[in-house]
């Protein structure tokens, strides 16, 4: 395997009123994604992109899927195929103004966002797009994670990456398509592992590890843009003095161009700023964990935290912490070692009947 480091990028440059992708005025410095050379998506090294925390981009690795030549020969080419594999369904579609610059996030107030949301055909939005094609100032349009199995189920099954449980487990990934112009999508972190693949135009993705949370300035937990908190960074024009930390989160950043075919796979809660530079992209992705099934999102246990424990004394807080280390983040299996393998309850193995049992004790507690 071809691993290679492409040394410094300078990127993403706009200059004040250009749109995503032009050369402009803004400084932010990031290395390059990892990029891998494999023969199919089989061979990606997923543990090692997991249990090392190493995003990789592998160029060209699907260049030929029917999507990606189509897009290659021309964006109504492929927005043609797409239309073609279109069962009928509503999909949702987001929409603005030239003013925005193509960045989904909030008005002045940060209390609303700064687009509309609107479910209608897919043809809706595809027309939209066909006919602000060509505009130097066109409005932001795209379609937005639409369910790839419940919309474009032979689309899906004519662009495979043809794997199975060997790297999602027990639980398939959540499949999306999504199709818009030039947009910007806010930094933001899933709680899903992600497969990203160029499908039509050119992506770029920006960065950066979980433990930035702190410098790149969460926005609101509600609302939010697409449903996860975001940085309030702008990117394009960071305030320095209002936001010092994003430097420092600089420091960790990389930059993975995406041209037709290229795939970026990353690992949960890495943060992500992803920029459609083409008048016309597909993007398609795959999130998936390798967590049980009966296992309930975290995002829970970090709201039911900032209830029950933030506002506690820090002394508290420190104790707390040494029991969360003990029965959460150390090993699954130590709090219950000693224990008689009858009398562990959730604290051994964990299955469906033991979750469901958990769940009805949290909450009686919570409905108390």
């Amino acid at each position: 395997m071809d691993h290679r480091l492409d040394g410094q990028y300078r990127g993403p440059d706009r200059a004040q009123g250009a749109p995503p992708g032009q050369p402009g005025m803004n400084a932010l410095t990031a290395r390059r994604t990892l990029e891998a050379a494999v023969a199919t998506p089989a061979d990606i090294p997923f543990d090692a992109i997991l249990a090392g925390q190493t995003p990789m981009l592998f160029k060209g690795l699907v260049r030929d899927w029917p999507i990606v030549r189509k897009g290659l020969e021309s964006s109504q080419a492929a927005r043609d195929y797409i239309r073609g594999h279109d069962q009928g369904g509503r999909v949702v579609g987001y929409s603005a103004g030239p003013e925005i610059r193509g960045r989904f996030f909030y008005d002045e107030t940060c209390a609303a966002v700064n687009f509309k949301a609107e479910r209608a055909p897919l043809e809706t939005f595809l027309s939209r797009l066909e006919e602000v094609e060509d505009l130097n100032d066109a409005p932001a349009v795209y379609v937005g994670s639409a369910d790839l199995d419940a919309y474009f189920p032979s689309l899906k099954a004519e662009n495979d990456l043809g794997l199975g449980p060997e790297v999602y487990g027990d639980q398939p990934p959540m499949a999306g398509i999504w199709i818009g112009n030039r947009t910007v999508a806010a930094a933001h972190w899933d709680m899903s592992n992600n497969i990203a693949v160029c499908a039509a135009g050119r992506r770029r993705f920006t960065l950066f590890p979980p433990d930035q949370v702190a410098n790149l300035y969460p926005g609101p937990l509600e609302p939010t843009p697409g449903g996860q908190v975001v940085s309030m960074v702008d990117f394009e024009n960071p305030d320095f003095d209002a936001h010092p930390g994003f430097r420092e989160a600089l420091a960790t950043a990389q930059v993975a161009e995406m041209e037709p075919g290229d795939v970026l796979v990353y690992p949960a809660l890495w943060w992500h700023q992803v920029e459609a530079l083409e008048p016309f992209n597909v993007l398609m992705n795959y999130w998936w964990n390798a967590g049980p099934a009966h296992a309930d999102t975290p995002m829970n246990t970090l709201l039911h935290g900032l209830l029950s424990l933030r506002d506690r004394p820090d002394f508290e807080k420190q104790a707390w912490k040494a029991l969360f280390d003990y029965y959460v983040f150390g090993p699954a299996e130590r709090a219950g070692a000693h224990l008689p393998e009858g009398a562990r309850g959730p604290l051994g193995a964990m299955d469906a009947m033991t979750a469901r049992r958990l769940r009805a004790l949290l909450l009686d507690r919570l409905n108390r």
